[in-house]
């Protein structure tokens, strides 16, 4: 009996190039990792918030916290649907993602609010390189589902960048 490879087990049908799945695989994993933690992130700040806006904040962050939270499952499954493999562990996540943690004891709400909004901000533009991937391998699944993220996270930027403005 001829010995099966893991890897085989788990390689799912496409007619998508080899080459072009790879990469999209490539880029969307790292916007799983990306948005784990980028939802860790929002969620600190949602916990750890403070001040006089502290109801309108804590309340904004867990919305996009949520929102964040949502894209994970689709992008993973959307990696194993290309036949690749997708995050398989914290370690992974710290391997792959951009977004940088903040570990601070305090951090001010509007250093919060600023860090997110930048953190999202490079998130879109992660979302749209992953996209030109996805456009240039054919795979109009996973460039259709980037364009509906990307305008969510859009509009995170926009709320989070309205938010700071009166701040001072």
């Amino acid at each position: 009996m001829k010995a099966v490879h893991q890897v085989e087990v788990l390689d799912t049908p496409s007619d998508l190039k080899d080459k072009g799945i790879q990469k999209v695989a490539e880029a969307v994993n790292g916007l799983v990792a990306d948005a784990f933690a980028l939802y860790i992130k929002t969620k600190n700040y949602h916990w750890h918030m403070s001040g006089r806006h502290f109801r309108d904040y804590h309340l904004l962050l867990d919305e996009q916290a949520d929102q964040i939270f949502a894209t994970i499952d689709p992008l993973a499954e959307r990696v194993r649907k290309l036949g690749e493999n997708t995050i398989r562990s914290v370690a992974h996540i710290a391997q792959l993602q951009r977004v940088k943690d903040n570990d601070e004891d305090f951090v001010a709400p509007k250093d919060m609010l600023v860090d997110l909004m930048n953190e999202n901000k490079k998130m879109a533009k992660a979302m749209r390189d992953a996209h030109k991937v996805a456009d240039d391998a054919e795979d109009v699944a996973t460039a259709s589902l980037l364009e509906v993220y990307i305008d969510e996270t859009e509009r995170r930027v926009w709320f989070l960048f309205e938010t700071t403005r009166e701040l001072n």
